[in-house]
């Protein structure tokens, strides 16, 4: 029983612990004078990604790199077949010409990156982790460089930063970043804590915790960013927030995670298994994003993933 009341204090604690790293560093950043294209792309999306990170390094210090790995294999699964889905279900979701020019070939490029190493060498060693950094501040570079360019603006971004000058000082800014900081630290210990006290109990291999329980629970930031994107009709940042936020789940995630502790991979279905799921729907997202005339992803779009994910989670729970 208490290891269920702590899974769910997990679940709540990366939540506000999310929330709070977002608004403090785009904060933060704005006050800095910083690119309201590149805190959107940049900031927030890595605020997104903290819980995977946190996550992923309890767990590699746990010595269950089949959580570290599943996390992040399964929060970018859940980002597009899940946060996305839900998302477009209930809210229309702009698909901007920068999703398409920039954004997602970046991302299937990341993704088959990751596939491919894994393939080769069963895990990601430091020198990878390394690697996945440099990687990390080219993605990072590229995206200065367009903002530079093209003089972009999201008008959502425009939102935050306007209520950011007018209500939070830098005290207030940097504290609310630690806070954050410290709920995802704690959200996290409990998080994968309680998932591996359920997979012994149960005797659920640590890798379908991870693909399914853990990594919902990682992208619930994700998903409450979307949801008010669109809500609000803020253009591209509902579809542009989970791209980028899969981006740095591979190359931040797994990057800052290997650099401190090389991730070995147990299970070989993360790659037979999730890791095809993943490339599978990044693709299928893909050809959605391409074909579609309209420019918006709809209701019927939003269900087609949800199904899609709904087969994913029946599979690797059978």
């Amino acid at each position: 029983m208490m290891t269920i009341f702590f899974l769910f204090l997990g679940f709540i604690l990366l939540f506000f612990g999310g929330e709070l790293l977002v608004r403090g560093s785009v904060a933060l950043a704005t006050k800095m004078n910083v690119s309201t294209l590149v805190i959107g792309m940049t900031v927030v999306s890595f605020a997104t990604s903290a819980p995977e990170l946190f996550v992923s390094l309890k767990a590699v210090f746990s010595n269950s790199g089949d959580i570290s790995l599943g996390n992040s294999i399964g929060s970018n699964i859940a980002n597009i077949a899940f946060v996305l889905a839900i998302t477009a279900i209930f809210f229309k979701v702009k698909i901007a010409k920068k999703v398409l020019l920039l954004n997602y070939p970046l991302m299937l490029i990341s993704s088959f990156l990751l596939a491919f190493i894994l393939f080769y060498f069963k895990g990601i060693s430091n020198f990878i982790g390394y690697l996945f950094i440099i990687l990390l501040i080219t993605y990072i570079l590229i995206l200065i460089k367009d903002a530079r360019e093209n003089q972009f603006n999201i008008k959502s971004e425009k939102h935050v930063v306007k209520t950011s000058k007018n209500k939070l000082t830098y005290f207030k800014s940097v504290l609310m970043l630690l806070s954050g900081v410290i709920l995802l630290k704690y959200g996290a210990d409990f998080l994968v804590n309680s998932a591996m006290d359920i997979a012994n109990y149960f005797k659920v291999p640590d890798r379908v915790i991870a693909v399914t329980i853990v990594a919902i629970g990682t992208s619930i930031p994700e998903l409450a960013a979307s949801i008010i994107a669109a809500y609000r009709n803020e253009d591209s940042l509902a579809i542009g927030n989970l791209i980028g936020s899969n981006v740095f789940n591979i190359f931040a995630v797994l990057g800052f995670t290997a650099i401190i502790k090389p991730i070995n991979m147990i299970n070989k279905a993360l790659l037979s298994f999730d890791t095809m799921w993943m490339l599978s729907i990044t693709i299928v997202l893909g050809v959605t994003l391409y074909l579609n005339k309209k420019r918006y992803l709809y209701r019927k779009e939003g269900f087609f993933l949800f199904i899609l994910y709904l087969i994913y989670m029946y599979l690797a729970l059978n």
